[in-house]
């Protein structure tokens, strides 16, 4: 169940939209309701056009989709992606959780 690794992959775009807080925050708000991009431009202390970066670089991850509703354009999360990320997390915990059992097993084997 190993992922052979592959750079400039949909993932490594995900894991780069994620690595900056702006857009993290920007991704739990639109998780749980689709918001225009000019209202989430105002709960940061930046420009519009930076906040509209930030939604953009999370729509190339895939991990916000945009809509048009009349001139406003609505950001909302994409649940599909943010399983898929999930579930590699959780394959990487799994390879980690192995290794501690095999970890656990040499120190038995030590003892007795």
């Amino acid at each position: 169940m190993v992922s052979v690794y592959e750079e400039g992959t949909d993932t490594d775009r995900i894991f780069q939209a994620l690595s900056n807080g702006t857009r993290r925050d920007i991704l739990k708000r639109v998780m749980t309701d689709d918001i225009c991009v000019s209202a989430l431009a105002k709960r940061y202390p930046m420009s519009f056009a930076a906040v509209q970066k930030h939604v953009a670089v999370l729509e190339s991850a895939g991990l916000v989709g945009k809509s048009a509703k009349g001139r406003e354009q609505l950001v909302r999360g994409d649940v599909g992606t943010v399983e898929a990320v999930k579930d590699l997390l959780e394959e990487l915990e799994e390879l980690w959780r192995s290794r501690l059992e095999r970890f656990e097993d040499v120190l038995n084997e030590t003892k007795g």
